[in-house]
């Protein structure tokens, strides 16, 4: 009887702790999927370019007196072969407060950062975010800008060159910047940021604006400082685009800018018609036309540039060749050093991405 009644008790505390062990486990792992989750992403690219026209000058006794003339677009101007940026980015997601860190280096690391920082061109964001609830998310620090249609990682871009519009506009703001989620649908930005690529405002103490209102897969976007010590002024910006089918994407980017402080500005758009011929391949162009303004005139002929790209994707390297043409009186030079008005290059890309 005892021996009876001891098995019983036995099989009692097995089953108990079985029932113990398989509890702390399940807490231990949702402890563990509760912890922010540290990711890593990035990219790295290459080019080589070359000019149809328009070569170095040189006088009589061999001293340079014209570069190569290349495109007034930031980024992917150099000719021969080139690096482009290399780029890691480390996100520490949790989930309702997070971090982005965000290093860039080489050309267009420098370019997109105007070397501002203590080791040039490195920090292209860095900032803090909490989702205060599902439709409202603050983010504080360094952030890409909510302007235009391009940014400045080649692997989101469908062209790898860059527009006019998104050369003349900010790349990045310093500042706190509040997203709501209206609906579906909508969404409403706000921010209020140092003025436009201003790390320090130690000496104007100024601050600048913006706002994005979006609607459907199209924003609205709004941007104010007050222009002075180089400042960008007023910028309104329109970026959308539709899937006209299941192949065929049309993209759209407006932008107007005014500052009155400097009286200049400029106005402009640019198409982007997409079409994907198979899984591993597209090709896009880009129609882009600008305008530079002095106050409410427009100062000189407007540059026209076509920009006709191919994408094709092996696993995750991205292989863009790329002709280009831009058109502006007496903007570039030929071969002889002598003025022309038009200048046509070819680029081929790879952009890893990871």
């Amino acid at each position: 009887m005892k021996a009876i009644l001891y098995t019983k008790y036995l099989k009692k505390i097995l089953i108990l702790s079985c029932v113990l062990l398989t509890s702390n486990n399940l807490l231990a792992q949702d402890e563990e999927d509760s912890k922010p989750a540290l990711k890593f992403s990035g990219s790295v690219d290459g080019y080589y370019r070359t000019n149809f026209s328009g070569s170095p000058t040189f006088d009589d006794d061999g001293n340079l007196l014209t570069n190569t003339p290349d495109p007034g677009t930031a980024f992917a101007n150099q000719t021969g072969f080139a690096v482009g940026m290399g780029n890691l980015i480390a996100t520490y997601e949790g989930s309702k407060v997070g971090a982005v860190l965000d290093l860039v280096v080489g050309p267009r690391g420098a370019g997109a950062t105007f070397n501002t920082d203590i080791v040039d061109g490195i920090v292209n964001q860095a900032y803090v975010y909490w989702n205060v609830s599902e439709a409202t998310t603050l983010t504080l620090g360094r952030f890409n800008t909510f302007l235009g249609y391009e940014v400045i990682a080649p692997q989101a871009n469908f062209n790898y060159s860059t527009s006019y519009l998104f050369s003349n506009g900010p790349f990045s703001h310093v500042g706190l910047k509040a997203d709501f989620a209206l609906s579906d649908d909508f969404s409403l930005m706000l921010a209020v940021m140092n003025p436009w690529d201003t790390n320090n405002i130690t000496a104007t103490g100024e601050y600048s604006f913006g706002a994005q209102l979006g609607f459907y897969g199209q924003f609205l976007n709004f941007y104010y400082d007050s222009g002075e010590n180089g400042g960008l002024g007023t910028e309104i910006d329109f970026t959308g685009g539709f899937d006209l089918s299941d192949k065929f994407f049309l993209g759209i980017n407006a932008a107007y800018d005014t500052n009155g402080a400097a009286d200049t500005g400029f106005y402009g758009a640019a198409l982007y018609p997409q079409l994907s011929t198979s899984d591993s391949f597209a090709i896009g162009l880009r129609a882009e036309y600008f305008q530079v303004t002095d106050g409410s005139e427009s100062v000189g002929d407007a540059v026209t540039a076509f920009t006709l790209t191919g994408s094709y994707t092996v696993e995750s390297l991205i292989i863009k060749p790329e002709l280009r043409l831009d058109s502006l009186t007496d903007g570039f030079l030929d071969d002889d050093g002598a003025a022309s008005d038009s200048l046509a290059s070819f680029t081929l890309a790879a952009i890893y991405a990871f």
